[in-house]
């Protein structure tokens, strides 16, 4: 086993009679493959990339160099390298970490010259990194001498084992202190409202770049017949707010009485189907006499502040 140090990487070459596990090419006419007047796989680098493979439930390709990698200046070398293929098929900001072998058969022997990362490390594959692997993979001086066994009658084997590492993802959270919090007002009109009978959401409306509703059950809640129930419900998923609120029942005649549940300290929302609120803001008999003024030719409005202290988002 030799162990070299290029670029202050370990690089590890040592010999095994068992093939790949995951991937084999055999290449025929390789002199025509290395052919300088030969663009292969229509680059003009110069390289070859083979069919794609499946390890660790990812796909791969081995990417050939016959005559060095032109880009990063490499001369009298082949360069060698593993390539993540299909990204387009993976989530946004994919990851992969793998453990990596890459194979030369020795023909005379039967046996693998196998190159890997001396220091066993697994390389991270991601959206700016497709490729790792082996700028000077075997010199041209080694792979032509027929001595060796790697190039027989113009064939060559390559192959590569690939192992994926799974990696748990660290769990994280930004939570942002708003300054100077400004209150968010909506105003919700409901008509007919004799007319309803079950729960009943208001319209969509915006505070602090986040989605809110309001809830209102006409008739009370469970705990609560014969009373208007009211809450405030945040509807964004995956974020978590903190939100002092004001939500009452205009008085549309005398606009002093109105009936108002108020929040000042705030509460944490953090769930489209929880919210918070008043089951009793109301009695139903108040809110029908006429002499209050929060129900006039069947029509009740609803207004509602949200002031928001604090938002807590997953990273």
């Amino acid at each position: 086993m030799d162990r070299v140090f290029v670029e202050e990487v370990a690089v590890t070459r040592s010999f095994s009679h068992l093939p790949p596990t995951h991937y084999i090419i055999k290449i025929q006419s390789f002199s025509s493959l290395a052919n300088d007047e030969y663009e292969v796989d229509d680059n003009e680098d110069g390289h070859y990339k083979c069919s794609e493979f499946e390890a660790g439930r990812y796909k791969w390709n081995l990417v050939l160099y016959p005559n060095g990698n032109k880009r990063k200046n490499v001369k009298d070398h082949i360069s060698v390298y593993l390539g993540i293929a299909n990204t387009n098929s993976l989530s946004f900001g994919w990851e992969a970490y793998a453990i990596f072998c890459l194979f030369l058969l020795d023909q005379n022997k039967d046996r693998f010259l196998i190159v890997q990362d001396g220091m066993g490390n697994a390389k991270r594959f991601h959206g700016l990194k497709h490729e790792w692997g082996f700028d000077e993979f075997i010199s041209l001086e080694d792979f032509n001498d027929a001595s060796n066994g790697y190039l027989v009658d113009d064939t060559c084997v390559f192959g590569a084992e690939v192992f994926v590492k799974e990696r748990n993802v660290a769990k994280g959270e930004c939570l942002s202190m708003i300054k100077n919090s400004t209150s968010f007002k909506h105003v919700w009109k409901i008509e007919k409202f004799s007319y309803l009978t079950n729960y009943k959401d208001s319209e969509l409306f915006t505070a602090a770049n986040h989605k809110w509703k309001l809830g209102l059950y006409p008739r009370g809640d469970a705990d609560a017949s014969g009373y208007l129930s009211l809450f405030l419900f945040l509807t964004d998923p995956n974020v978590k707010i903190y939100a002092g609120f004001t939500m009452r029942i205009l008085d549309q005649v005398q606009g002093t009485r109105h009936k108002t549940f108020v929040n000042n300290k705030g509460m944490w929302f953090d769930s489209p189907t929880y919210g918070w609120g008043s089951s009793r803001l109301v009695e139903l008999s108040q809110l029908k006499d006429p002499g209050n003024g929060l129900l006039v030719n069947d029509v009740c409005i609803v207004e509602a502040e949200v002031t928001v202290f604090r938002i807590l988002k997953s990273l």
